[in-house]
């Protein structure tokens, strides 16, 4: 990839305006940091580059492609009418997902900034979207990992001579164990006794979860599973530590390997009987679904949780790219990775699954789950009736394991990142971020000791309900493209948007994305989320979920940080400082937002005095 603009050589000083007391670039003179592979003269570590556009693609690649493309898209596609549900599948992907992945990773990349840091030089006014979304990725930090220690330890189990889960003879089951194969094989599954378990099940949970009935006790930390939390918490810290450095060299192996697995164990399933079955009932049209609001519901949802936006991992992860990298192009290739994934692991899901209904004289439908239930559950009792099935489970959790790790550890460094570029002076010295990242990981784990609990798995679904519901991430969606289409590309005599997008790539899709942002995209998200009826759970945590609520949170935080902007005295559409109420202007905080980009240096401007977004990277 080579340079695809030619960008005019950097303003004079005379001809800039002049840089407010107060701003955040006036902390930080040199805005975000440099990019060069030694320290700068006043002892900071160097931000660093990814070494080569592979680490860049398969960092983002591991980030986007989790275990949502492998337990949440085959089922959406089987629930919502088979291949009918990619008609309001591509629909968002086109108008919502990739506007918003090629502006959140061109972002980073054109302002090499954290996603806090950029939002706030962008538009203070909009500063706490970067607040919000760090507030999501931390969240989900702290109960994403608990599915890797659940994999870890089915993972552990899977190497002994006899899967525990495909018999009753374990210490921990019940007289209600019932083992289809100790039955008449050629009976109907229906005829199994009243009340009974499958041995799967009880496996999951009373040896794995040892569930409790209800959430008010918590009961003592499962020393097991606790084991596996710490083993996957200090794997995900070597992997962060080292920053672009290490995660870049990791990736390598974490990104790819779930695709050798997935192509094992579609091989496997394709060969089984009932396979067939299964990948019909997969892919069956049922064009009477289209009628139905929750089809586009669950199309717009699956979009915003796999391609990861409005979590600012994008952009952390795009701004240690090249200033004249061709992000419009990446976008486009991961955006198609990430859908062709989750299309070829229903292949693999279902023709699995249609092999065990066969097996149980039942319909497909009996054993389709999503979500946890599908991994640990609908799966190995798959995998249980197939020859050599230790070998075939530990394909399956070792790609589970990949497929969540490298998600978790990218946003990690996601969320380093932003910290890091808030505080540079602060952290990247020495050790620092090392000890930074450290105290956040022990910190997280210890809070994820309560989801290994007894009671935990009822804190894990209070966790994935409110943390990261698709509620939140449609929020801040709507305001992403606010900002974007009506306040920063708003500005007509600066052609501040087009800028943003055009400098990135020659062919630039900055128009459409801008009237996407401005007419389309608005005005989808807003519908989509009115659609959304949040139930609370009913418990004594009640007033607690009522204050801590993240939709609650997050609208303060987009409030707060633009209350304290306003315009200079006397001017209109004028530059605007922190902290300087003037009561001039009928409106100063549009005004603000329409005109504030971010404040630079002289020397930091990135060659157009009409354009005020940081460009720490000289054009080359």
């Amino acid at each position: 990839m080579g340079v695809f603009v030619s960008l005019p050589e950097p303003a004079m000083p005379d001809q800039l305006p002049p840089n407010p007391a107060g701003t955040l670039l006036n902390k930080f003179p040199q805005g975000s940091l440099p990019m060069g592979k030694k320290a700068t003269k006043d002892g900071l570590q160097a931000r660093g580059q990814w070494a080569s556009k592979a680490e860049f693609l398969l960092a983002v690649a591991g980030q986007i492609i989790g275990l949502g493309n492998v337990w949440r898209f085959p089922y959406l596609c089987y629930k919502n009418g088979g291949g009918v549900f990619f008609v309001p599948y591509l629909l968002f992907l086109v108008l919502c997902g990739i506007p918003l992945f090629l502006l959140e990773t061109s972002l980073g990349q054109y302002t090499s900034l954290g996603g806090v840091s950029a939002w706030r030089n962008m538009c203070p006014l909009f500063g706490g979207l970067g607040y919000a979304s760090q507030v999501m990725i931390l969240h989900g930090c702290v109960y994403y990992i608990v599915i890797l220690a659940w994999a870890l330890l089915y993972l552990s189990y899977s190497f002994q001579a006899e899967l525990p889960w495909s018999h009753c003879n374990n210490t921990w089951n019940t007289k209600a164990c019932f083992s289809y194969d100790s039955y008449n094989q050629t009976a109907n599954a229906s005829s199994l006794p009243e009340n009974s378990t499958s041995p799967v099940m009880e496996f999951w949970e009373r040896e794995v979860l040892r569930l409790s009935s209800t959430l008010d006790g918590l009961g003592p930390i499962s020393w097991k599973l606790a084991l596996c939390l710490a083993a996957v918490w200090l794997i995900c810290y070597f992997c962060v530590w080292k920053g672009v450095k290490s995660t870049g060299k990791v990736v390598y192996l974490t990104a790819t390997f779930p695709y050798v697995m997935l192509f094992v164990l579609l091989v496997r399933g394709a060969t089984l009987p009932g396979a067939t079955q299964g990948i019909i009932y997969y892919l069956k049209p049922n064009v009477t679904r289209l009628a139905d609001p929750q089809v586009w519901m669950d199309a717009g949802t699956q979009i915003f949780f796999s391609y990861g936006i409005c979590l600012g991992s994008l952009t952390a992860l795009g701004s240690y790219n090249k200033y004249n990298n061709d992000c419009y192009k990446d976008s486009f290739k991961l955006c198609l990775l990430n859908s062709a994934t989750s299309f070829l692991a229903g292949f693999a899901i279902f023709s699995v699954l249609g092999f065990m209904a066969e097996e149980q004289g039942v319909d497909i439908g009996t054993v389709a789950q999503s979500g946890p239930g599908l991994a640990f559950i609908a799966y190995p009792r798959a995998v249980a009736m197939m020859p050599v099935p230790q070998l075939w489970a530990v394909c399956f959790f070792l790609m589970i394991i990949m497929l969540g790790l490298d998600t978790q550890f990218v946003s990690l460094e996601a969320l380093m990142t932003s910290v890091t570029d808030l505080y540079p002076h602060l952290i990247r010295r020495g050790h620092r971020r090392e000890l930074l990242l450290l105290f956040v990981c022990i910190v997280c784990f210890l809070v994820g000791l309560v989801m290994v609990t007894p009671g935990g798995l009822y804190v894990f679904q209070i966790y994935d309900h409110f943390s990261c519901s698709g509620a939140s991430l449609l929020l801040l969606s709507i305001f992403q493209s606010l900002a974007i289409g009506w306040v920063y590309g708003g500005v007509t005599e600066r052609k501040a948007a087009d800028n943003f997008l055009i400098r990135l790539s020659r062919d630039s899709p900055a128009f459409m994305c801008q009237n996407c942002f401005k007419l389309i995209e608005s005005r989808a998200l807003q519908r989509q989320h009115q659609g959304y009826d949040r139930q609370q759970p009913s418990s004594f945590f009640q007033p607690v979920l009522e204050i801590l609520d993240p939709d609650r949170v997050h609208c303060h935080i987009y409030i707060f940080p633009g209350a304290l902007v306003t315009t200079e005295p006397g001017e209109r559409t004028g530059r605007s400082s922190l902290g300087h109420h003037a009561g001039l202007d009928p409106y100063p905080l549009i005004r603000f937002s329409a005109s504030h980009l971010g404040h630079l240096r002289p020397s930091h401007y990135p060659g157009n005095p009409d354009t005020a977004l940081p460009n720490p990277v000289q054009p080359r």
